[in-house]
């Protein structure tokens, strides 16, 4: 089995247009709004490192900064993680021909993401 690797990160938080703008101007990051996503931002890598995205956070997690790791079997994974001693935040999710994905803490409460394979 090869590594997991890490696929995408989000910063999240209460002012997603605020915060689009500040890294935006902080880094020269060109965004791109995602249709039907409340202020939800892509970040263009230009195939330079690693893509993102910048935008507006939840009611459950308004602030928070994560990262995406790749996984054959999300189901199987967050078995992984109840076993390591991290729990399931947000359990798989499909978002139809977008992503599927889901969110755990590990025994820190740092949130990690998790992106299924296609």
């Amino acid at each position: 089995m090869s590594a997991s690797p890490i696929v995408h990160f989000e910063i999240m938080g209460a002012d997603g247009a605020g915060l689009k703008d500040f890294y935006a101007k902080l880094f020269d990051w060109n965004t791109e709004p995602v249709e039907g996503f409340n202020e939800y931002h892509m970040v263009d890598s230009d195939g330079v490192g690693l893509g993102g995205a910048v935008g507006q956070g939840s009611e459950e997690m308004p602030n928070y900064l994560t990262l995406y790791i790749e996984v054959p079997d999300i189901n199987v994974q967050l078995e992984r993680v109840g076993e390591a001693g991290g729990s399931t935040i947000m359990p798989r999710t499909e978002i139809p021909d977008m992503v599927t994905f889901a969110l755990f803490a590990d025994p820190a409460g740092n949130v990690v993401g998790l992106v299924e394979s296609d």
